[in-house]
């Protein structure tokens, strides 16, 4: 039985509900749930794993991108490539069981987030006014993606749009880093002396995908919010920038987008790691890079359209000319 049908089953078998503040305070005694921005905790749900059920990576380890890694062509890594640093690459791979990488790149100490059930592929900056931050996943999901929670004060986060919405950093927001999700194959034909994380030594089967059909569902996964508007379905692509979002399609139909003095850009090669069993096997779903008018690269996600409505509700949706 696939990982996230599991969860379900053992959700529908009463080991999870939604519940208020005060249910939640009783698994986290440190986190202060008298401050916090949710308004509605019925979008609060346990996913299944409790805290730190899903192991985040620290301090990873990495070797060189052309070692002879046993990585498909067409697999997709999240890319982040820091001037003055080598580039690093991410493999979804290791992120689909662990969701978030603390990780320093030279000067700067990030977290590399992704949430499989929203697709959302997300680099932070840890720095904050209030120190550098660690982060782990919660097990808790809102509108179906992931609240992280920091270390140091035990404040849960949401990663789709890097802000704290429980506990004493509530209403702080991290900043979002350029980066992007491409296929093994683009990665190393750029970067063949850069650098990829290490298999993490837990035992998981890496390479395989939990969640085989997701993204191509019609309903996501514990999600009861409303609909995308315009006919778009719940778990297609869009690409978002700020408040507004593009649908992955019109992208991939027009090869360039000249709007919101951005260019986004798409060009096929990378599987989808939430459709087949073997991550490198998945649909073609391309690969996207969003650049300002200086050329230079915007940080972004490429997220499934439930999600962008569900956290900006009020957000531009640029379908492109009637």
């Amino acid at each position: 039985m696939h990982f996230f049908r599991l969860i379900a089953v053992l959700l529908f078998a009463g080991h999870s509900s939604a519940a208020g503040p005060e249910f939640w305070a009783n698994e986290w005694p440190n986190t202060d749930f008298n401050n916090t921005s949710v308004n509605s905790w019925v979008e609060v749900l346990s996913g299944g794993p409790s805290k730190d059920g899903i192991p985040a990576i620290d301090a990873p380890s990495f070797v060189l991108a052309n070692e002879g890694n046993n990585f498909s062509s067409l697999e997709p890594v999240i890319t982040v490539e820091i001037p003055g640093e080598t580039p690093r690459a991410y493999p979804i791979r290791y992120l689909i069981w662990h969701e978030i990488v603390n990780d320093q790149v030279g000067d700067i100490p990030i977290a590399v987030t992704f949430c499989p059930l929203c697709n959302s592929g997300i680099v932070f900056d840890r720095r904050t006014a209030e120190g550098v931050l660690s982060f782990g996943v919660s097990g808790k999901l809102r509108n179906s993606d992931m609240i992280m929670y920091d270390r140091e004060t035990e404040s849960w986060w949401q990663q789709a749009i890097g802000e704290a919405i429980v506990g004493e950093l509530t209403g702080t927001e991290l900043q979002s880093l350029p980066s992007w999700m491409e296929s093994w194959e683009k990665f190393t034909a750029r970067n063949p002396d850069g650098l990829v994380v290490a298999q993490p030594d837990y035992s998981r089967a890496y390479g395989s995908n939990p969640y085989v059909s997701y993204d191509s569902s019609y309903r996501p996964f514990l999600y009861s919010g409303e609909f995308p508007p315009h006919d778009i379905p719940a778990l297609a692509r869009v690409v978002r920038v700020g408040d507004s979002a593009w649908p992955l399609s019109r992208i991939a139909t027009e090869g360039v987008v000249q709007e919101s003095d951005i260019t986004i850009s798409w060009e096929a090669g990378q599987a989808s790691a939430l459709d087949a069993g073997s991550l490198g096997q998945g649909r073609d779903v391309g690969n996207i890079r969003v650049r300002n008018n200086l050329g230079e690269d915007v940080a972004h996600d490429v997220m499934f359209a439930f999600v962008f409505h569900a956290f900006w509700p009020d957000g531009n949706w640029m379908l492109g000319p009637s």
